[in-house]
């Protein structure tokens, strides 16, 4: 099975041929078909770092964005910061032909300024850590009601650091109409909460 065998969009086969990417992993090719047909069903994915998560979530909500329209449509939060400047520029690299598609990544330890100036001129993909997605949304900087998609990734350890308020805070901001996917490595009982 190849990418173009799943739907995958001409530009961004392109850019994901430039990075090497010729058959979907395992979990690519369960999770781009269920993303792509537009069911808003729920996805839970097991799935250890290195198997290919972001581009089983990125490629498919990358094809569906809606450039049109400057509304933030999909939010991937993650544990750490290296993870989640590690996805902004994987979704960017497969984004590299996608026209007007931006992604911007807020984290903290970095200025709080230049990331809301960033979503002030339009961001269709916030990728972020809990505790900065949660304070940009308290400063009205970043505004979830149009979001699509959300990506929990590496559910199990944001709870393991202690993220759980965070993440229900955040999540009472999107709305009920959109679709969650959650990945994690292991499923104790709080993914089993928030997945719920």
């Amino acid at each position: 099975m190849t990418f173009e065998d799943i739907n995958i969009h001409s530009d961004i086969l392109k850019a994901i041929g430039e990075l090497g990417f010729v058959n979907p992993t395992p979990i690519q090719a369960e999770t781009i078909p269920h993303l792509l047909e537009n069911s808003d069903q729920d996805l839970l994915a097991f799935a250890q770092t290195g198997t290919g998560k972001t581009a089983a979530f990125g490629l498919p909500i990358i094809q569906q964005i809606d450039t049109d329209s400057n509304q933030t449509q999909s939010i991937v939060l993650a544990p750490t910061r290296e993870l989640c400047m590690q996805i902004a520029k994987d979704l960017e690299s497969y984004s590299k032909y996608t026209n007007y598609l931006n992604v911007v990544a807020v984290y903290g330890g970095a200025s709080i300024e230049t990331q809301m100036r960033a979503l002030s001129r339009g961001a269709h993909i916030v990728v972020g850590t809990p505790g900065r997605t949660l304070d940009l949304i308290k400063r009205r900087k970043l505004k979830l009601h149009h979001v699509q998609w959300l990506v929990l990734d590496e559910a199990d350890e944001m709870l393991n650091m202690g993220f759980k308020e965070e993440l229900d805070g955040i999540l009472s901001e999107t709305p009920e109409t959109k679709q969650t996917l959650l990945f994690s490595a292991t499923m104790p009982k709080e993914v089993t909460r928030i997945a719920n």
